[in-house]
């Protein structure tokens, strides 16, 4: 006896986006001694596009996210149907403090990307690059390294000139850096997006070569965990 499907055929598009739709819960630790972050951007959005690319020059969104925190630019150039969090914080990120929890439902989206700057530093950013959202429930850890932008040099002067709009670090939000310093370096031969070298810093907090004290704002990657929840 032949049966006849009583239920139509679904769209192709809506079984498509039925296919990756996913409510996920995203949680950030800073596991740096002395860095803090600037306000987070999470996004969850599709392949065809990124927040950023390693080994690529860093878009005109990214820059002034990380040479000064900003994610206005980013939030404006965020493709239609992407899913986002914006400064889930509301402000820094201080070392050892984890995030809130923030939950997405991200859609027709399977790709997750974060970014905040880190200070102090001159365009260093934390960064997570179109990671795919597993289909699995499940909790899944991921570590994050610290990049450059590729856009500034990394002279760890710290310049607040026109609200830090000028090249050199914005800040020190710690309290906790030097000042007077004579610049590190005035080039740089890498302007692609790229593991940061890290802070070279020094101990002199009247001057020397570097505003950023070497015993607190140095690191080694990973400098944070993201915690993500499929449910």
């Amino acid at each position: 006896m032949k049966i006849t499907a009583l239920i139509p055929a679904l769209p192709l598009a809506f079984m498509s986006s039925m296919a990756f739709s996913q409510n996920i819960d995203v949680q950030v630790t800073n596991l740096t001694h002395g860095l803090h972050f600037t306000p987070l951007f999470i996004s969850t959005h599709t392949s065809a596009s990124n927040l950023f690319e390693v080994g690529q020059t860093a878009s005109a969104a990214l820059k002034p996210m990380a040479e000064g925190g900003s994610i206005a630019d980013l939030i404006a150039a965020s493709p239609a149907g992407s899913v986002n969090s914006e400064n889930p914080v509301g402000g820094l990120l201080a070392p050892a403090i984890t995030s809130p929890v923030v939950s997405l439902d991200t859609g027709a989206n399977d790709k997750l990307s974060i970014v905040a700057m880190v200070l102090p530093t001159n365009d260093g950013f934390v960064g997570l690059d179109s990671w795919t959202i597993p289909s699995e429930a499940g909790s899944y850890t991921i570590y994050l390294n610290a990049y450059d932008a590729g856009t500034e040099v990394n002279d760890e002067v710290i310049d607040t000139v026109n609200g830090g709009g000028d090249d050199g670090i914005p800040a020190a939000p710690g309290g906790d850096a030097g000042m007077n310093a004579t610049g590190v370096t005035t080039t740089e031969s890498n302007t692609m997006v790229h593991i940061h070298r890290g802070n070279l810093g020094d101990t002199d907090l009247t001057g020397g070569v570097s505003d950023v004290d070497s015993r607190i704002h140095r690191w080694l990657n990973p400098v944070a965990k993201v915690v993500v929840t499929v449910k």
